[in-house]
């Protein structure tokens, strides 16, 4: 078992195709999320929107520092597009504890490695991709954090939308969905979902390939 288990991880970690697709997989998504973020505060706004990592790092409320605008709809009650400065995590989880984010990035990044060369094998690309997704979604947000001691946020699905018969919960309130995310966060979410299910489907095959016991 030891050591099919070293050889399985030395065939992926040798594997050029596999290196290839999870590397093109984070450079797509990470230029992805930083060109999206870069066109959001140069546009939405209705003019450029100059971060200045001082104040931001020197505030307890980032967004306080971002002009008054409004959001552009892109379609009603199911995606606005506007502003937010965020210096926790998703949800907004967090706040003003970024170097703790910055060091379980580099966590989570070694994790991905680790699963990379363990958990899959040369040609099971869909789960380089999803590991590579987690990766960029990682970089991603790492970059804001390093760069702008935040997170610049700019995506609101189901703005304005409430739960039905006056239902609430304590962590949104009556809105649904009131936080404001970014390509990243995303892209995190999606990366986790699709290794998930990479997982689950090599532990059934696995399980289905295994000699029946008397």
């Amino acid at each position: 078992m030891s050591s099919d288990f070293h050889t399985a991880a030395r065939s992926t970690l040798r594997s050029s195709r596999a290196w290839i697709t999870l590397l093109v997989t984070l450079i797509i998504g990470l230029s992805i999320d930083v060109g999206t973020k870069y066109w959001a505060f140069n546009t939405i706004a209705g003019a450029p929107v100059v971060l200045n990592r001082v104040e931001i790092a020197a505030t307890r409320q980032p967004s306080m520092l971002i002009p008054r605008h409004q959001p552009i709809v892109v379609i009603a009650h199911v995606l606005d597009l506007t502003l937010v400065l965020n210096p926790g995590a998703v949800f907004g989880l967090g706040a003003g504890k970024r170097w703790l984010f910055i060091v379980l990035t580099f966590g989570a990044m070694g994790m991905g490695l680790w699963l990379f060369a363990t958990w899959t094998r040369p040609r099971q690309w869909w789960g380089h991709v999803a590991i590579g997704l987690i990766m960029a979604g990682g970089v991603g947000n790492l970059y804001d954090r390093t760069v702008y001691a935040c997170v610049r946020d700019f995506l609101h699905p189901l703005p304005g939308v409430i739960y039905p018969f006056g239902w609430s919960t304590p962590w949104s309130g009556r809105e649904i969905w009131p936080w404001v995310s970014n390509v990243a966060d995303k892209l995190l979410l999606v990366g986790i979902g699709v290794l998930i299910w990479h997982i689950l489907i090599g532990w059934k095959k696995r399980t289905d390939d295994a000699p029946a016991t008397s």
